[in-house]
């Protein structure tokens, strides 16, 4: 089985980090489309050609199933790939019923993107679950470039996390959600700045779950070899470093074709 993730850049690494560890017989193909990051400040037309552009790529190139592991191009793009392309697409979204289900005040914060904020999707997702919990939310720019560059603990990231977390946490919140994929490789810097009472929540293991068993319904099964594959449509000796801070090994990364790579951003 080959199970192609994408997202604009590195962050969805996180998410493809839980679906080895639950599917370790996969073959896993990843493309970060780091000349398009971030996708949270692009219009939803852009982000939808891109997100179109990749899955293509990735079906083309024998995928059995295509993870969106960002939640702007989930908001954006998912429902036009699942009626475009014949296979099943997996996306995700902030961690807002199992946030409202954890909090013991009622008073959550989501930290995401102005683009997953502002989508109908996460408005729709709020008016499921919201009920009476209180739900803040804060849009954190700058975050996703400091992912990008590797830098997951440096002076201008707990700069930013504090900024970011200090309305949230004087609103009362108790459970902090990352809407980000991105925002996974600073969970312990979030948790140390909101300290040990606030629960701080992500969605990559659900939604590796959710592969593992969409994967039972595929009748293509584990005969190809496992392995992970690297792609990018951005610098790939920029992203060598980052790459290995966040996967925790070295891989290679290889450039997308040029038809697929949609130029710069």
């Amino acid at each position: 089985m080959r199970i192609g993730v994408f997202d604009s850049g590195l962050g969805g690494v996180a998410v493809l980090k839980a679906i080895r560890a639950r599917l370790p017989g996969a073959s896993l193909h990843y493309v970060a489309d780091s000349a398009w990051v971030p996708y949270g400040g692009r219009g939803e037309d852009v982000i939808r050609r891109r997100a179109r552009s990749l899955t293509r790529y990735l079906v083309d190139h024998g995928a059995d199933m295509v993870v969106v592991a960002c939640n702007t191009a989930t908001a954006a793009a998912v429902p036009q790939l699942r009626q475009d392309f014949d296979l099943p697409v997996v996306g995700m979204e902030p961690a807002v019923k199992p946030a409202t289900a954890a909090t013991r005040n009622g008073v959550v914060g989501v930290m995401a993107t102005v683009g997953t904020l502002q989508s109908a999707r996460f408005a729709a997702l709020l008016d499921q679950f919201g009920g009476d919990i209180e739900v803040l939310t804060r849009a954190c720019p700058g975050l996703v470039e400091q992912v990008e560059a590797g830098d997951l603990d440096g002076p201008r990231t707990r700069t930013l996390v504090e900024q970011y977390t200090a309305p949230l946490l004087r609103a009362g919140a108790d459970t902090l959600v990352l809407g980000c994929t991105h925002f996974t490789f600073l969970r312990e810097l979030v948790q140390a700045v909101a300290g040990p009472e606030v629960q701080v929540i992500d969605t990559n293991e659900a939604v590796a779950r959710r592969v593992e068993a969409v994967s039972r319904s595929l009748v293509s099964g584990f005969q190809r070899a496992s392995g992970v594959e690297f792609w990018t449509s951005g610098d790939v000796a920029a992203l060598s470093a980052p790459l290995f801070k966040l996967w925790g090994e070295r891989a290679p990364f290889s450039n997308l074709p040029s038809e697929f790579s949609g130029g710069t951003g």
